[in-house]
């Protein structure tokens, strides 16, 4: 005679038969992580290692970026459900990359934006990224220069305009995120930035903008007429 499942292998189908029939809305947070590892970990009741996760990093956007290293350090979790949040992510970036660059980038700012957010904004480091654009202003190289520290992370102006020549860039945007949660500019953001367009402008290199990324939003020096 067989043994009986666990009751959770019952409520895992019925997570499975809502996420089929009705959407990932129909699921809440929790409930998307735990059928996640449930995939991960079969034989366990994930529920309380989603929740615990969801705790431990703020949220959705705090696991799914969170470090493979930080997510090890939880209790329960191992290599194979690290790589289940790690491939869900990587999934999701590849997406909304290919929507950012399918058009033109200033013809698609809201898709960029959200690829910038997705990426970036629940970093606890800083890093600083340049997007190459061609004449059509399609993206061409998204590369990211330097990782910093909680608060810092270094821009030099030869180097950003160097790779823009090699790469024959017709215009660049700068990028970067404030692990703060605050998007406002630095007087050093602004100022380098402004380095950046000036030594840009003698080589027909055009600083489109510099974006700062944070979880409360974003911040266009552009927009604020600041560039």
């Amino acid at each position: 005679m067989s043994e009986p499942l666990p009751d959770h292998a019952g409520h895992r189908a019925r997570l499975r038969q809502r996420l089929i029939e009705q959407g990932g809305d129909a699921l809440l947070d929790h409930e998307l992580v735990e059928y996640l590892l449930a995939l991960a970990i079969p034989r366990r009741d994930t529920k309380p290692l989603a929740k615990a996760l969801l705790a431990e990093f703020g949220g959705v956007g705090g696991l799914f970026s969170a470090d493979p290293e930080a997510l090890l350090r939880v209790t329960g979790m191992g290599e194979t459900s690290v790589a289940a949040i790690k491939i869900v992510q990587a999934t999701a970036l590849r997406l909304l990359r290919v929507q950012a660059s399918a058009q033109p980038v200033l013809a698609s700012w809201q898709a960029l934006i959200d690829y910038l957010h997705a990426d970036m904004a629940h970093r606890t480091n800083e890093r600083v990224r340049v997007l190459h654009l061609n004449t059509r202003n399609m993206l061409i190289r998204d590369e990211a220069m330097s990782e910093g520290s909680i608060d810092e992370a270094a821009l030099y102006v030869r180097e950003v305009i160097r790779r823009a020549i090699d790469l024959g860039s017709a215009a660049i945007i700068l990028v970067h995120n404030h692990p703060s949660g605050d998007p406002a500019p630095s007087r050093a953001d602004i100022e380098v930035t402004r380095k950046v367009a000036e030594a840009g402008k003698r080589l027909g290199i055009a600083v489109h903008d510099h974006i700062i990324i944070a979880a409360s939003g974003h911040s266009s020096l552009r927009a604020m007429g600041l560039l």
